[in-house]
């Protein structure tokens, strides 16, 4: 899988941990409410090869969410189409980690294989809804189904109705089979720059209603960013199209959020010296402070500084530059 796409995945399971809860809800039918807690292992293993170097395995995620009760899970996400190949990476990874919290008490081994699902980013028509490991020992068969997650079988309406927000940065792979189309008619090309835009107004929504944070939607937007730029690299009408949506939105996060600090820096100080907030040395003051540092970054342009500070050009031009 391509390094950007498992990048993305285990970021967002690592950054934005509470995301992963609606998706473990959506594979496994559990009733997780969110304010779980959520602990991550070691995704590096090493499977013994008897007279050989051991081979190291690197899981995608590996972790323990703790409730009503406590239930270990492993989640891989792949990029190629499912060919039968990924099931037995999957056992060796499995077997290993059980064989990790082995415990052994009077010559007695018990392993706890953990509860494993597949996320594919790409599937065809007949791809399977699950894979199954079928174990036949001395003892007995153990057989069991591993569910298989398929992105593109989402829409828009589900990621956000199910709030599985962590598919937001692979929704792309939807449009993979159009985007030919979409790089050579500007009507198709309009029509997925539109569905970009809906998903931002969504997740500033969702900003707004306390439901996810700043740093989360920006998280999502920048590995968004980041996948599109690799999936569309043949195609640069969409991928600029698209991907300067995602980053427009990026640039304008980061400048709020040095905006608002900014302010309420300048306001603080405006206080502390009995001045009331909305006179020149609180609010005023503080954005063309806001401005400076934002020039400084050399990340916007003075027009954007302008708009995004609500200062005219003339006056973004005329800032000393030791602001």
């Amino acid at each position: 899988m391509s390094d950007v796409y498992d990048g993305a995945f285990r970021t967002i399971l690592n950054d934005c941990r509470k995301l992963i809860i609606p998706v473990i809800n959506e594979i496994f039918g559990e009733n997780y409410i969110g304010d779980e807690k959520i602990e991550f292992f070691p995704n590096e293993h090493f499977i013994d090869q008897q007279d050989e170097a051991d081979q190291r395995r690197i899981t995608d995620t590996n972790f323990r969410i703790t409730g009503a009760e406590t239930k270990k899970y492993h989640l891989e996400c792949e990029s190629s189409y499912p060919d039968g190949r990924m099931t037995i990476r999957l056992f060796e990874y499995d077997s290993q980690i059980a064989l990790d919290e082995g415990e052994i008490t009077e010559e007695t081994l018990t392993v706890t294989f953990p509860n494993t699902a597949v996320l594919y980013l790409r599937t065809r028509k007949k791809s399977p809804d699950k894979m199954k490991y079928v174990i036949v020992t001395p003892g007995g068969t153990v057989q069991y189904d591993i569910p298989i997650m398929k992105v593109q079988s989402y829409s828009l309406d589900d990621i956000f109705k199910k709030r599985l927000l962590m598919l937001i940065p692979f929704y792309i792979f939807s449009h993979e089979d159009s985007f030919q189309e979409c790089n050579e008619n500007e009507q198709k090309l309009a029509d997925l720059k539109s569905e970009y835009k809906e998903i931002l107004n969504r997740l500033n929504n969702l900003e707004e209603q306390g439901i996810i944070g700043a740093f989360d939607k920006r998280t999502i937007i920048e590995l968004s960013s980041d996948v599109i730029k690799e999936i569309a690299q043949k195609y640069e009408n969409v991928k600029k199209g698209v991907g300067d949506i995602m980053g427009g939105a990026l640039i304008e996060t980061e400048a709020r959020i040095i905006l608002n600090q900014g302010i309420s820096q300048g306001i603080s100080q405006g206080i502390s010296q009995g001045i009331s907030q909305g006179k020149i040395l609180g609010i005023d003051e503080a954005k063309k402070k806001t401005a400076g540092r934002m020039l400084k970054k050399g990340k916007f342009t003075i027009e954007e500084v302008a708009e995004y500070c609500e200062l005219t050009v003339e006056e973004v031009e005329q800032l000393p530059e030791n602001l």
